[in-house]
């Protein structure tokens, strides 16, 4: 088997969140049956579904979050805000580059991050 791996997450409006992170990293929602995707370029695709009623998988707080990469980290936050994101934290300088903490419309975490390379050469 020769796959490629791929994220899913289970979501209460799968569409709805799938245009959130479409949106915010500049690439189209796809329906596939009862799943919506969104792929990366370069990165793979991320899932989306709605978990069956029998076994339902309500939301968790967890370490593990998606990382979109931007080149405009304050339009990126305001476009975030505008779909219905939530800023966790302020933004922050890091040795990387910088980054900014949210929530995504359904509360899972989202890391913007804005690489060095492209910070340095912001007047």
């Amino acid at each position: 088997m020769n796959a490629s791996p791929f994220w899913v997450l289970a979501s209460n409006n799968p569409a709805d969140l799938a245009h959130f992170y479409a949106a915010l990293a500049n690439e189209n929602a796809i329906k596939k049956g009862a799943i919506w995707l969104v792929a990366f370029a370069g990165a793979g695709e991320l899932l989306f579904y709605c978990p069956s009623r029998q076994r339902p998988q309500p939301a968790q707080v967890g370490r593990l979050a998606l990382c979109l990469p931007v080149t405009k980290l304050e339009q990126a936050i305001a476009l975030a805000l505008t779909l219905g994101g939530q800023l966790l934290e302020p933004s922050r300088q890091e040795s990387f580059g910088r980054e900014a903490w949210l929530a995504d419309p359904e509360g899972n975490k989202l890391l913007l991050l804005e690489p060095a390379e492209v910070s340095q050469n912001q007047p």
